[in-house]
């Protein structure tokens, strides 16, 4: 009896994934051509995917699914239903009306409600309670007020969502730290203002902090590196006045790269806990955040920034 592992054997279960692939194909009315352009391989891919001459990874079946808008499990029946997390119902809401997706600020400290069009704003609510991997297309368009059909005209599918959401979440730190870097005089005070903007954004935005989070390992590899690329700038702009401090004699911490990524994790982690209706407000959190950045890095008390 051939074993699963020879190549060209048909087993049943490329078989059931195969059938599968085709009539959702089918029901979508796209053609093998089509869908082999979608997931980027060539259309005999396809066509030996869906005869069940050949098996495939499980990263391959997550685009699969995306691409045809469904749940993972609808391809493969062992994926167990998602965790539903309830922390979020309230926070998520409703979708938004048209606009644009990062607001204009007048101040890097300043956050206004962001606007997100409404397939963004259905895919993030959704995203938050039920996991990329939990979340369908039908879902993320009931949320969004949108028919499915009106959904894939914003996008082809959940993985071009949560990549927008990220590059533009991504973008608009990137734009404030930036800001909060040219406010600064020197080493200590640029530090406290970039520890202030990260502290400020992933209460503001804890939304997009916490999928950021929870979500880069459901990204295909080239935008999980693109993305990871942005973060690790981020990071790096913080190591770059943490390592300046030193060399001025502002900061003492003998490992300042260790201390820099301390810094760092200790605020992504605030989208995690945050809650509005706790008793700290994110600016207070903020302040509380910059005085434990630099007690880190040591910060001699005559460098040490004055608390606005």
């Amino acid at each position: 009896m051939p074993t699963t592992g020879e190549p060209g054997t048909t087993t049943a279960h490329r078989t059931d994934l195969g059938r599968a692939v085709r009539t959702l194909r089918q029901h979508r009315g796209m053609t093998l051509r089509q869908l082999a352009a979608a997931l980027g391989v060539s259309p005999a891919t396809v066509s030996a995917l869906e005869n069940g001459r050949t098996g495939t990874s499980t990263e391959r079946v997550t685009q699969l699914a995306d691409v045809l808008g469904v749940r993972i499990e609808r391809l493969v029946g062992t994926v167990p239903e998602p965790v539903v997390d309830d922390r979020w119902a309230r926070a998520a809401g409703p979708a938004s009306p048209r606009g644009p997706a990062v607001p204009a600020q007048r101040s890097w400290r300043e956050f206004p409600p962001a606007r997100w069009d409404p397939a963004l704003r259905g895919a993030m609510a959704s995203f938050l309670v039920y996991g990329y991997h939990g979340s369908t297309m039908r879902g993320i368009a009931e949320r969004a007020g949108l028919s499915v059909a009106g959904l894939y005209h914003y996008y082809g599918g959940k993985q071009q969502m949560l990549v927008a959401l990220l590059e533009r979440a991504m973008a608009e730190l990137s734009a404030r730290t930036s800001a909060a870097l040219d406010d600064g005089a020197d080493p200590a005070e640029r530090l406290a203002n970039l520890v202030e903007c990260l502290a400020l954004f992933h209460t503001h935005r804890r939304e997009l902090g916490f999928i950021g989070a929870t979500e880069m390992r459901s990204l295909i590899p080239a935008a999980r590196h693109r993305i990871a690329g942005i973060r690790n700038r981020e990071q790096r702009k913080v190591t770059t006045e943490v390592e300046q401090g030193c060399r001025d004699g502002l900061f003492a911490t003998p490992e300042p790269q260790a201390a820099a990524r301390a810094v760092v994790t200790s605020c992504t982690a605030l989208a995690q806990w945050y809650r509005p209706t706790g008793p700290s407000s994110p600016e207070q959190v903020a302040a509380q955040y910059v005085e434990f950045a630099l007690d880190v890095v040591r910060c001699r008390p005559a460098a040490r920034p004055l608390p606005r």
